[in-house]
C-alpha cells in the first residue's frame, strides 16, 4: 500500500517542533511527510486568501494538505486552487496525534445510560413560577430527566399545584417531595407522577394518589422498617422505589452504602433510588469527583434513579457531571473496563498532560522570532516570555510584566489576562497555550483569537503581517 504525501503548512515559529512531532507521527500513521514553512512567524496569522495568494502551486504528488486550525478563510477555495483536499489540522501542532486517531477514541456505542436523574428544586415555596420554570430548564438542558419540587415543612403550598401543571405543559416529568398529604394530594391531581416518600408513618396516604412512591426506612439504620413498608405497598399493588437513605460522611456513610447493597441482595429485581446530595453538598469538595464515584457505585448496585441538588457553590453543576459520569459508568461497567480516558468533559480542575517545549525548545524558538511580538509560556513553574530580542523568565507574573516594558494600553491589557491564565495553568498543572482557553472540561468557554491588534506592537510596515 502507497503512503500518501502529506503536506503541513506553518509559520517560523512553529517549524522545528512541527517537523519533529510529524516525523514521530509518520511512520505511525503511515504518511509521508513535508512542510512548507509560510512568510510569516505566527501561522495562526494566515488567513486563506493569504496562503493562496503566497503558495499558489503546491509540489508534484501531494495528497493533501494539512492547514493550522486557527487559519480563517475559505479553505475549499484553496482546495480547487491545488486540486488537492485541504483540511483544518488541530489548533495546537501537538494535537496532531488525536487528529489522526492515535488516542484512544470513543467507540460509536458510549453514552447510553439507565440511571434517571431527579434534580431537585429546593424550598420551591419561596420561589416565584417564573424561576422555578427558569430553573427546571436550566436542569433540563444539563441533562435531567425529571424535577422534584422539594416543598418546606408546614405546609401546604397553595401554588403546589399550578407549578406542576406549568412544569408539565413544558414537557417536564415531575415529582414531589413532601410529607404533608394534601400537599401531595394536590400535586399528583396536577400532575405529578412520582412522590418522595414515604414510610410507616404516611404510607396508607399513597392507597389513593394513584402513583409511583418512593419507599424509606422510618430512620435511616431501620432497614426493617424499609421492608414493611415495601411489603405494605407490594400488599396494595402501589408502584415503588427503594432508597435506603446515603448518610454524609462522619454520620454513617459506610453504613449507608452497605444498606444499599444488602437491599439489592434482598431485592435483586426492585428499582432502587439513592439521594446523593447529602455526601455531594456536605462535603468540602469540588462536587464532580464525588458524584462520579457515587455514580459509580450506583451503576454497580443496579441503582436506577439518583436524587441530586445544586444549593452550595461547589456543587452547582452536578446534575451535568452526572449525567456525563452515568454514561461513563454505563460504558465501564458493561464493557469490563475502567472508566479513564473516556469522558474528558469531566476532568476539570487539573489537566491529565501538559506539554512543555523545554529549555532547548524555547531557545530554539526564541531564535526563530524576528518581530517584538511577546510569545508567552508556562513551563516548570515558571512563566516565560519570549520575543526577537528577549528571552524572559519569572514565577512572579507582576515582575515579568515590569521587564515586558510593554506602554500600550489595550497590548498590556491582552498582556495582563494572559498572564493571569499562565500563572492560573502553573498553579493547577494545567496547560496553557497562548490565546486559548485553559480546559475546564464542560465548564470550558471558548475565547476568541486576540492576535489581532492585541499583540503587535509591531508598525504598519512590518513584513511580517499577512497583506
Amino acid at each position: 500500500m502507497v503512503k500518501p504525501t502529506l503536506l503541513f503548512l506553518t509559520g517560523r515559529l512553529a517549524e522545528s517542533a512541527l517537523r519533529r512531532q510529524v516525523e514521530e507521527l509518520a511512520e505511525t500513521a503511515s504518511f509521508i511527510p513535508l512542510i512548507e514553512v509560510m512568510p510569516i512567524s505566527v501561522a495562526a496569522l494566515m488567513p486563506a486568501d493569504w496562503i493562496g495568494r503566497r503558495l499558489k502551486t503546491l509540489p508534484q504528488g501531494i495528497h493533501k494538505v494539512i492547514i493550522p486550525g486557527h487559519v480563517r478563510g475559505d479553505i475549499d477555495a484553496l482546495s480547487l486552487q491545488w486540486n488537492v483536499p485541504v483540511e483544518r489540522g488541530p489548533v495546537d501542532f501537538r494535537d496532531l496525534p488525536q487528529h489522526f486517531g492515535l488516542v484512544r477514541q470513543r467507540p460509536t456505542h458510549y453514552g447510553q445510560h439507565n440511571i434517571e436523574i431527579l434534580a431537585e428544586i429546593n424550598h420551591a415555596p419561596r420561589l416565584s413560577l417564573a424561576q422555578i420554570l427558569d430553573q427546571a430548564n436550566r436542569y433540563r438542558a444539563s441533562g435531567a430527566d425529571r424535577i422534584d419540587l422539594g416543598c418546606d415543612p408546614g405546609g401546604p403550598w397553595p401554588g403546589v399545584a399550578d407549578a406542576v401543571q406549568a412544569l408539565c405543559s413544558e414537557g417536564h416529568k415531575v415529582s414531589i417531595d413532601s410529607f404533608h398529604p394534601d400537599e401531595v394530594a394536590s400535586a399528583v391531581k396536577a400532575g405529578a407522577d412520582l412522590v418522595l416518600s414515604v414510610n410507616s408513618t404516611n404510607r396508607h396516604f399513597a392507597l389513593n394518589w394513584g402513583v409511583q412512591v418512593v419507599a424509606i426506612p422510618d430512620v435511616p439504620e431501620d432497614l426493617e422498617s424499609l421492608i414493611q413498608t415495601r411489603q405494605f405497598l407490594l400488599d396494595h399493588k402501589i408502584p415503588f422505589r427503594l432508597d435506603p437513605i446515603l448518610e454524609p460522611i462522619g454520620h454513617g456513610l459506610m453504613a449507608s452504602l452497605e444498606r444499599y447493597a444488602h437491599v439489592r441482595r434482598l431485592f435483586p429485581d426492585d428499582p432502587v433510588m439513592m439521594g446523593i446530595g447529602n455526601v455531594s453538598e456536605l462535603t468540602d469538595v469540588d462536587s464532580a469527583g464525588i458524584n462520579t464515584m457515587l455514580i459509580g457505585i450506583c451503576a454497580e448496585l443496579g441503582v436506577q434513579s439518583i436524587l441530586t441538588t445544586e444549593v452550595i457553590g461547589w456543587a452547582r453543576s452536578s446534575v451535568k457531571e452526572i449525567d456525563l459520569a452515568r454514561r461513563l459508568m454505563h460504558y465501564s461497567i458493561n464493557q469490563k473496563q475502567v472508566p479513564k480516558y473516556m469522558e474528558p468533559q469531566l476532568v476539570m480542575l487539573r489537566d491529565p498532560r501538559t506539554h512543555e517545549h523545554g529549555p532547548e525548545g524555547l531557545a530554539q524558538l526564541q531564535s526563530t522570532i524576528r518581530d517584538p511580538n511577546w510569545r508567552l509560556f508556562a513551563e516548570n513553574h515558571q512563566l516565560i516570555a519570549l520575543n526577537h530580542e528577549n528571552s524572559l523568565s519569572e514565577t512572579d507574573p507582576f515582575e515579568l510584566f515590569a521587564k515586558m516594558n510593554v506602554k500600550e494600553p489595550s497590548h498590556a491589557f491582552y498582556l495582563g489576562y494572559e498572564l493571569a491564565k499562565a500563572k492560573t495553568a502553573i498553579t493547577l498543572g494545567k496547560w496553557y497555550r497562548q490565546d486559548q482557553a485553559l480546559n475546564w472540561g464542560f465548564l470550558t468557554e471558548p475565547e476568541k483569537s486576540h492576535w489581532d491588534g492585541k499583540t503587535s506592537t509591531k508598525s504598519n510596515n512590518d513584513k511580517d503581517q499577512p497583506e
